[in-house]
Order: structure tokens, then sequence, then C-alpha cells
């Protein structure tokens, strides 16, 4: 895999992450894409020594990294994941919120996780954060139907929390397009992506749930505002249609608006 050239960057969507390279990941497919996000076990490593084991397209990044990691043994026979290092603990926090497709379906869960030091409860916060995504299934004939709750891998994209930290996209891959397209075509720019209102999903858990959510963190749900959008390595919404690092776009930056604390 050869290099991205200078002023490009690795930044899929939240739909890419879970439509594409988790469920890749989960049907056995595209062996290609550890090359891109490799599968460690991101629980018995510490933060600061994440970015030296990313794929190919995040080496030299600053801002973020992506991992598959599988379900912990203890977690498969129905206890919670341990989320302890040597030297610290992950801790959830927030409401775990729902991923959306760009036509307007779940398709996975995201939860957000701060690094601690020291021991829990008593830890120190540090900049390190975490969004976990699991893979939702649905049936395409039923929006209310129960929903399978994937957790033989998960995606978590690490980053650090800094002053000149960018936004990260939430939008529908359907905006992004729409965005990338507005860029090549002409100056127009900045369509705020909206998702409509859905009728709950009851997921299946096919192990036993968490309780280790805490209040915190505001969870913006997909589409509820614009923000970047960056190159695209899907091809259109085939996710089995992988495009090289030598064909992503250019960057867009699209003007946030109604953009919630």
């Amino acid at each position: 895999m050869e290099e991205l050239p200078l002023g490009y960057r690795f930044y899929p969507t939240e739909e890419e992450l879970v439509s594409f390279y988790l469920h890749n990941k989960l049907e056995g497919r595209r062996q290609e894409l550890q090359r891109v996000i490799p599968e460690i076990s991101i629980y018995d490593i510490e933060p600061g020594d994440l970015p030296q084991l990313s794929g190919e397209l995040c080496r030299g990044n600053t801002e973020q990294w992506f991992f598959f990691t599988p379900r912990q043994a203890r977690e498969a026979r129905g206890g919670r994941p341990n989320r302890t290092t040597a030297t610290g603990y992950w801790k959830a926090t927030g409401s775990p919120g729902y991923v959306y497709s760009s036509d307007n379906r779940v398709i996975g869960l995201k939860k957000t996780m701060v690094f601690y030091i020291g021991r829990a409860p008593s830890g120190r916060k540090t900049k390190w954060k975490m969004n976990e995504y699991r893979a939702i299934e649905v049936h395409e004939s039923s929006r209310n139907a129960t929903s399978k709750l994937r957790n033989e891998f998960s995606l978590c994209r690490v980053y650090v929390v800094s002053g000149s930290f960018r936004a990260f996209d939430r939008r529908p891959l359907e905006a992004v397009t729409r965005g990338t397209q507005h860029l090549l075509g002409g100056p127009h720019l900045g369509d705020a992506a909206t998702t409509p209102a859905q009728d709950p999903i009851i997921v299946e858990m096919t192990s036993s749930p968490e309780t280790s959510y805490s209040g915190g963190d505001h969870v913006d749900y997909p589409g509820t505002a614009a923000s970047a959008s960056w190159g695209r390595i899907l091809h259109g919404n085939d996710r089995n249609n992988w495009i090289g690092p030598a064909q992503i776009d250019l960057k867009v930056v699209v003007p946030r608006q109604n953009r919630h604390a």
C-alpha cells in the first residue's frame, strides 16, 4: 500500500467505519484492511503505545488512530469486559449513541470512553478518549424488528483531545458525498445534513449489558450538525468496493452549524 500524498488524511465517517470496515471484518472479508485498521487487544495496551501500532494510513497522524479489537473471553461468557491496563483504566462516559446509514437506518452502536491514570474510582482523567463501535444487524423488511448486536469484534477510534482537535464527522455518507461533489463541481459549500427521527430499535444483546455508564459527554447523533468531511475510502454506497489511498478525494471543510457543546 503506497503512502498518502501530502495534504491527504485518513478521515472516514462513522458510517464508513461501521458499514464498510467493521462489516467486512465481521464477515471475514478483505484481509488487506488489516493494513489500514489492524487487530489488537486494545485494553491490554497503554494509550501512549497505540499510535505506533496503527495502520499504514494513520502513520504519523497526531490526532486519531483506528483499531479492531476482539471480544474478551470473559465478556463472551457473560461477564463485564476488563478495561484496566498496567497504569490506568478506560471509563465509559455518557450514554451509547446510534450510528446511522445514509438512508437513515441504524447500523451501529457507539460508546465513548476516557482513560484515567491510577485505580478506580480515584484515577486522574487524561486527554485520551476512545469511541468504540459495534455493528447492529437490522432486517430491511422491518424498522421495529428485534435487531442483533454483533460482538465478535468492535472498531475503536482512539484520539487525544486538544485545542486544535477537529470535530469527527458523524454525518451519513450521502451528506459527505454531496459536500465532495460541491467542491469538485463549484464553490457552493455548506449544506447541513439532517437526520429524520426514527422509531426506536430494540437491540438483542448477545452478552450481558454493561453497567459502567456514567453521566458525562453529550452524544451528537449523525446528521444533527455539519462538521468537517474528508477523503472517502468508499466508492458510492458499495461497501465491497474499496478504493486505494491514491484515489482518495481531497479534504472538504464544511462550516459548522448548530454545534452543541
